[in-house]
C-alpha cells in the first residue's frame, strides 16, 4: 500500500512526515530547507510509493487565512504543476507548532533541544498527518 506524506511548509524550513505502508501511523521523516522541497519530493517519490500528500493550511483563530497562506498556496500550485497526478489535501494546521513544542516538553527534551526549530517543524508535520489519518477513518 502506498504511503501518505504530509508537509508543514514554511518560509525557511519544511517539515516532512510520512505514514507506514499500512497508513496507520504517522512519523517524522525530516526537515528540509523550503527552497529544496520540490527537488526533495522528486527524489523521495522515485524511491517510495506515495498515494497523496497532505499540506498544512494556516488559518487564524477566526478561520481566515493567515499571513503565510499565500506562500503555502504558491508552493501547492508549484507542486501541482510538477506532480499533476498526485492528489493534494489541505488540513487546518492551527496550533500544530504549539502542540509540537508541548510534545517536546512532554517527551522530556531539555531547553536547548526544544530550541531546535527543525524538530518542531518535523513534529508539526507528523501532527498534521496523524490528524488526517484520524479523521479519514
Amino acid at each position: 500500500m502506498p504511503r501518505i506524506l504530509a508537509i508543514d511548509y514554511g518560509i525557511k524550513r519544511t517539515g516532512i512526515a510520512v505514514t507506514d505502508e499500512m497508513q496507520m501511523i504517522a512519523f517524522g521523516l525530516t526537515t528540509i530547507p523550503s527552497e529544496t522541497a520540490i527537488t526533495f519530493l522528486k527524489d523521495y517519490f522515485s524511491k517510495e510509493k506515495v498515494e497523496r500528500i497532505i499540506v498544512g493550511e494556516p488559518k487564524q483563530m477566526n478561520g481566515t487565512p493567515s499571513q503565510s497562506a499565500e506562500i503555502i498556496n504558491t508552493f501547492v500550485a508549484k507542486f501541482q504543476e510538477v506532480f499533476p497526478e498526485m492528489p493534494v489535501d489541505r488540513v487546518d494546521e492551527r496550533f500544530t507548532s504549539k502542540m509540537a513544542f508541548q510534545t517536546m516538553i512532554d517527551s522530556g527534551l531539555n531547553k536547548k533541544q526544544r530550541q531546535n526549530k527543525a524538530l518542531v517543524d518535523e513534529i508539526a508535520a507528523t501532527i498534521i498527518l496523524q490528524d488526517y489519518l484520524h479523521y479519514k477513518k
